[in-house]
């Protein structure tokens, strides 16, 4: 693909050469181990929910069965099934990994499509590995086009871009030829989606997002496949994706588009440490630095983050109800809670968004000691920081810096902590250590197998 060439096309159809170009056997070995990772994040988080009620409330509507694996689940469901579930499961609990400068969810989204078109189509490792490092690449790329400017509107990024991300990892998968790729895009962004009203009340919608576009790039795939044709213009168009979901600014398509060819940018996503909203782990980090001083709660008088302006409509207000979240689903997005929780566990992980922990009178009371101040020099969204300044009843000030997110680029966790996240993942989800310790060792081979069928053991 020469560059020349690119620059006559539409977008899409420029994303669509670089698809067709992907080989497998030229990923760098980050690119690879990235997407290992990515496969052993999601099916532990598969695991975890496979009892909660909105991965149930998935299964109810799944119509018959099929060849593909609802992880956790007996028997098999139809592709679209299987993606709405596992997408469900993997980013249920918000401790799925996300990408700084977005952000997004790319493995919830991507890793169920691609492994839902792989099981259905009885494709080998290799094209597994193929669609999640392209489908993982395209949703970290789409989400620098707009950056802040999708919440804005008030809808969720990881939803929306998702569809899109999708289509691209099962074209890249099934090595869907040039018009039919560019098609698959374009009909994903008819199939985009996804307010962020959970909000609100701490509804359970954003938990379906992840899923719901996984199942479209599916469908938008498949449909492309069989001769349905999209807007080549879907991305760039005066009625498309950007202006539908980004209206308020000019959508700037160079990080999209530069050094498509020569730079991986999926191989900076984030593992998250904690299980809940992405900008509030480096706050937790701070709290949890504070609490290693011995402070007694009862003494802190006030804490004030400062934190970026971006951040605050999902994360800090409305501050009354942020300081007392109405269901464990809300306090996952309030920074205060977080903070609170963090401060008296050490940890923000599953048992610590639960009705009682949210009810607790002490991880309350120090939650409404917790308010923001807006940095007009945050990065956010290009980094991820977290920065509190506590007041001691005597006029004691203790400060904390956590300068990036932990997990991230900067200090990313080892492979041995996330096989460590996937081993307290699935025991969280009832299995025992032979089955955790069998599927890590299939990590280590799935992409060279010549056909995935052992994902079934997944299904238990």
């Amino acid at each position: 693909m020469n560059d020349r060439q690119l620059d006559k096309n539409s977008i899409a159809e420029q994303l669509a050469h670089w698809i067709l170009a992907q080989d497998a056997g030229d990923f760098p070995q980050k690119t690879i181990g990235t997407a290992r990772l990515l496969l052993m994040d999601v099916m532990g988080l598969c695991i975890a929910a496979r009892h909660e009620y909105y991965v149930e409330s998935a299964l109810a509507t799944a119509d018959g069965s099929g060849l593909c694996t609802a992880l956790g689940h007996p028997g098999g469901l139809t592709a679209y099934d299987a993606a709405l579930v596992n997408g469900t499961a993997a980013h249920g609990e918000d401790y799925d990994d996300t990408f700084e400068g977005g952000p997004v969810h790319s493995g919830a989204v991507v890793v169920p499509a691609v492994m839902a078109i792989c099981e259905r189509e009885g494709l080998a490792g290799e094209a597994l590995l193929r669609g999640i490092a392209v489908g993982a690449e395209l949703m970290c790329r789409l989400s620098l086009v707009a950056p802040k400017a999708i919440h804005r509107a008030g809808f969720h990024p990881t939803a929306a871009i998702g569809a899109i991300a999708a289509a691209g990892a099962v074209a890249a998968a099934l090595r869907l030829d040039h018009g039919q790729t560019t098609s698959a895009l374009g009909i994903a962004g008819s199939m985009a989606s996804g307010i962020i009203e959970y909000l609100a009340e701490g509804t359970s919608t954003k938990r379906m997002h992840a899923g719901w576009a996984a199942q479209s790039g599916i469908r938008a795939a498949l449909m492309a496949r069989g001769g349905l044709d999209g807007p080549r213009t879907v991305l760039e168009g005066r009625h498309g994706f950007f202006q539908a979901f980004a209206p308020s600014v000019t959508p700037d398509f160079t990080p999209l588009l530069s050094d498509l060819n020569q730079r991986w940018l999926m191989q900076s996503i984030a593992f998250k440490p904690y299980a809940c909203g992405t900008m509030t782990q480096p706050y937790i980090d701070c709290a949890i630095a504070l609490a290693r001083r011995n402070i007694n709660p009862g003494d802190i008088r006030d804490i004030v983050c400062r934190v970026g302006e971006g951040t605050v409509h999902r994360l800090w207000e409305d501050l009354a109800v942020k300081h007392r979240p109405p269901t464990a689903y809300a306090a996952k997005f309030s920074t205060p809670f977080c903070m609170a929780v963090g401060f008296f566990d050490g940890r923000a992980g599953l048992g610590q968004f639960t009705p009682a922990r949210i009810n607790d009178p002490a991880v309350l009371a120090l939650a409404q000691k917790i308010r923001y101040e807006i940095d007009p020099q945050n990065p956010y969204p290009a980094q991820f920081t977290g920065h509190l300044r506590a007041t001691m009843s005597d006029g004691t000030v203790y400060e904390h810096v956590q300068p990036w997110m932990r997990g991230g680029a900067q200090q990313p966790l080892s492979p041995e902590e996330l096989a460590e996240k996937f081993r307290d993942n699935v025991r969280h989800g009832g299995w025992n250590d032979s089955l955790c310790e069998g599927m890590l060792a299939l990590f280590q081979q799935i992409f060279t197998q010549t056909d995935i069928r052992s994902l079934e053991r997944g299904r238990v």
